[in-house]
């Protein structure tokens, strides 16, 4: 039976980074969803129009998903046939994301929820919107899942990963001195080989 695997890129990402990971699974058709950043109720669309048609020419749908691509895959799929997923540095609870960007900005849930948007020092936006809707849509994922972390991943915490994994039939790979963005020569390697190993 074909199959194939929808590649879900992070913020600043593009749907051509799924050619890089092509040599690491040849046996599937690596398809790149391409959607614009934005929140989970617009992104979502583009995701199920992917998965749409991969699922009409391919028996076995994967899912391969970087940083936040992760949390929007799960949040889109969550109630599609998805084989197995492969998530990448990946946001796996966004409530606790923007909570913790709220305390890295100084920022409480009162003041954002007064002022609805507030832009941080860092460059991210606070969404009092955004945090409503992820507290009001939980996720329910119950798809065989492998994780490559970074054990200097500032973005996401260990905690939050070790949380996933005890509530989800996951596995998990540390790439030691790793960071949330594999880029260099070494942990593009590492890379390489976990997916070649994760895909089966």
């Amino acid at each position: 039976m074909k199959k194939a695997m929808l590649y879900i890129h992070g913020k600043g990402g593009n749907s051509l980074e799924a050619q890089q990971y092509q040599k690491s699974c040849p046996d599937f058709a690596m398809i790149g969803v391409d959607y614009r950043d934005g929140p989970p109720w617009t992104v979502q669309d583009p995701i199920w129009a992917a998965y749409d048609q991969a699922r009409e020419k391919y028996g076995r749908i994967f899912v391969l998903a970087n940083s936040i691509g992760a949390y929007f895959a799960m949040f889109a799929l969550q109630d599609r046939p998805i084989e197995k997923a492969l998530f990448i540095s990946p946001v796996l609870d966004m409530e606790r994301l923007i909570k913790d960007m709220m305390g890295w900005a100084n920022v409480s849930e009162q003041k954002l929820r007064q002022r609805g948007e507030i832009l941080t020092d860092f460059g991210e936006t606070l969404s009092w919107e955004y945090l409503c809707f992820v507290r009001e849509h939980p996720i329910v994922w119950e798809v065989p899942t492998e994780i490559l972390y970074g054990e200097n991943d500032r973005l996401v915490s260990f905690q939050t990963v070790e949380n996933f994994i005890r509530h989800h039939p996951a596995g998990l790979t540390v790439l030691k001195q790793g960071e949330h963005w594999f880029h260099t020569k070494e942990q593009l390697a590492f890379l390489d080989s976990w997916m070649e190993k994760a895909a089966r």
